[in-house]
């Protein structure tokens, strides 16, 4: 028969010291009520006698629970790891534990990773949706709870949560611009699910850099993929079988673009020569690729911790929810040469 011994509790600690209980607690906590002395052997007793704090319990009576939830579409992704890195720094700070869940880009795990932390009674949430999301019905339980939730980079653009994120329409139209001042005339556009807003923007941006130009727009040069390393294979698939071919590309991902850049150069095709391609994230990939990667410094990092330091400013009342509506993190272009037709300009 499996022996189990009894959880150690304060009482315990009391009775070997032949104090009071409420001294050991007070102990525990550091209070300065308490003589150093004492204290040095209370935390040195619960040591001894392997003493855990029960901190679910005293959390419930605090009402709090020092833990803000995360709900990411995807980790296997630089930007996400940014971003976590971001939050996780600003919450270590100020005294909270994270929670992360993912959605795997499920919209039905999305609302059971959400339902799962609002049983966790987290003090706030922070989430990003997946591509196939389409409502926030499932957020509701936390405003009716007056929990604070902000949204990031994968928002829905048409409620009126507190979201963070980049101008993707105007990064859209720089990336394309850029193309179109390099000489390219036949633009492509690879992508993702026009229906997430950070995809749809980009796509409006692209759109609206060429209607500008007096270039003409075709169906058959946007490329609507998942942006993952077998899209980048794709991509270089449908622009070698294309006539003509595109002489520049937008592709909204780095890593797929680097992949789409070394499918093409192993069928022959020279960049920027042939295709100018510019990327978006501005991931570490873009730089070991040759040529680098022209692309669109998106500093997850940034909008991780404005992310975090909103939400912790909602905890702390000194913002309310609703005086929060959208915060844009600064994005810019860098160029590399991967996109430079024009080397003396």
């Amino acid at each position: 028969m499996k022996n189990t011994k009894k959880e150690t509790t304060i009482y315990d600690i009391a009775q070997k010291l032949n104090i009071s209980s409420a001294t050991v607690s007070r102990g525990l906590q550091d209070h300065p009520a308490i003589k150093k002395e004492t204290r040095k052997k209370i935390l040195e007793t619960a040591i001894e006698l392997g003493y855990r704090r029960n901190i679910i319990a005293s959390n419930l009576r605090r009402q709090k629970t020092n833990t803000i939830g995360v709900i990411v579409h995807e980790l296997n992704s630089n930007f996400i790891t940014s971003v976590l890195a971001g939050i996780e720094k600003i919450t270590t700070e100020a005294g909270y534990d994270l929670i992360i869940a993912h959605s795997y880009e499920s919209y039905e795990k999305e609302v059971a990773n959400a339902t799962n932390l609002f049983h966790k009674r987290v003090d706030g949430l922070i989430a990003s949706l997946a591509l196939n999301t389409t409502n926030l019905n499932h957020y509701k339980q936390y405003h009716d709870k007056h929990i604070p939730v902000i949204f990031f980079d994968r928002v829905e653009e048409r409620s009126d949560s507190a979201k963070v994120i980049i101008d993707n329409y105007k990064c859209g139209y720089q990336a394309t611009k850029h193309l179109i001042e390099q000489g390219c005339k036949n633009i492509m556009l690879v992508t993702a699910s026009l229906t997430r807003n950070v995809y749809q923007q980009r796509y409006k941006g692209y759109r609206d850099a060429l209607d500008e130009a007096g270039l003409p727009f075709s169906e058959s040069n946007v490329l609507i993929k998942d942006l993952s390393e077998q899209c980048g294979v794709e991509a270089a698939e449908y622009i070698l079988q294309m006539n003509p071919r595109p002489d520049g590309a937008f592709i909204t991902n780095d890593f797929s673009a680097a992949v789409c850049m070394k499918t093409l150069k192993e069928n022959g095709v020279n960049i920027p020569e042939d295709i100018a391609i510019v990327g978006f994230n501005n991931d570490a990939v873009g730089k070991i690729i040759e040529p680098q990667l022209t692309t669109i410094d998106y500093p997850g990092i940034d909008m991780g911790e404005i992310a975090a330091k909103s939400l912790i400013e909602q905890l702390a009342g000194d913002t309310k929810i609703n005086q929060i509506s959208t915060l844009v993190v600064r994005s810019e272009l860098i160029v590399r040469g991967s996109s430079l037709k024009q080397k003396n300009t």
